[in-house]
């Protein structure tokens, strides 16, 4: 599995977006803003402002909040202006880790995630030292239990996505990052759930983690990551089997 379904999946089991519903909103409204001051504030003209929303809507997020969020990076309002920035390193095991901020201060930010970084003996690296590993994709997974694999292969590629892949117990619908929202929708109109839809960076390879304390490290490094409030999106090329997992908690 790779490494962002692997990470997306353990998190949902947790339910540490539930138990975080403030962050997560907050990284959201972030979102949302710089969408909307890059792109302007139209959702059907701004394909990642549609995204953004999209993704509020699913966390049920108040109307009024996502409203503010364009105005504000529309300018209709003053705000905190933030830059966003990818910060690439290694991780324990020498598993790659890529880090999506937005940020008002760069200096703060990238202090923050290279001591995460060395605590936990891993190490900052340079710009492009692990991006080549990742292909941005729009990702969908869809639980077994839900669907027909017959079905839902076609009506994904019909949408136009480019394969539905069979992991542990879920499908991964891929896409060009074009054409995500239309194959959600493709989904959302035929009825077909998902426990995980965003634009994302998929690894090409993954690094096998089989040491359990190696796997706790990666794990709560990354948790410690996302905690971050300048930190939007953690990927990494991790394959950690699921009965580690499990024994971790």
């Amino acid at each position: 599995m790779s490494g962002h379904s692997k990470w997306a999946n353990i998190k949902h089991r947790k339910g540490a977006a539930d138990a975080k519903k403030g962050k997560v909103f907050f990284k959201l409204i972030k979102e949302i803003t710089v969408a909307a001051r890059l792109g302007g504030g139209d959702v059907n003209a701004n394909p990642r402002l549609r995204s953004g929303v999209a993704a509020a809507k699913a966390e049920n997020m108040p109307k009024d909040n996502i409203d503010r969020a364009i105005k504000k990076g529309a300018g209709g309002l003053d705000g905190t202006v933030y830059e966003e920035i990818t910060y690439e390193g290694y991780g324990p095991g020498g598993v790659a880790i890529l880090v999506e901020c937005m940020t008002d201060n760069k200096v703060r930010t990238v202090a923050e995630v290279r001591f995460l970084l060395s605590k936990a003996g891993g190490n900052l690296g340079e710009t492009n030292c692990v991006s080549w590993m990742f292909k941005k994709k729009g990702s969908m997974m869809v639980d077994k239990g839900v669907v027909d694999e017959e079905k839902l292969v076609d009506i994904a590629l019909e949408a136009g996505a480019e394969d539905v892949v069979e992991e542990d117990s879920e499908f991964q619908v891929l896409t060009d990052p074009e054409q995500f929202i239309a194959v959600k929708e493709a989904l959302e109109g035929a009825n077909i759930p998902f426990s995980d839809a965003a634009v994302t960076m998929i690894p090409e390879n993954v690094v096998e983690v089989t040491e359990e304390k190696v796997a706790g490290q990666i794990l709560r490094l990354l948790e410690k990551i996302e905690d971050n409030d300048d930190v939007q999106n953690v990927y990494a090329n991790f394959d950690i089997p699921d009965e580690i997992v499990e024994r971790l908690g």
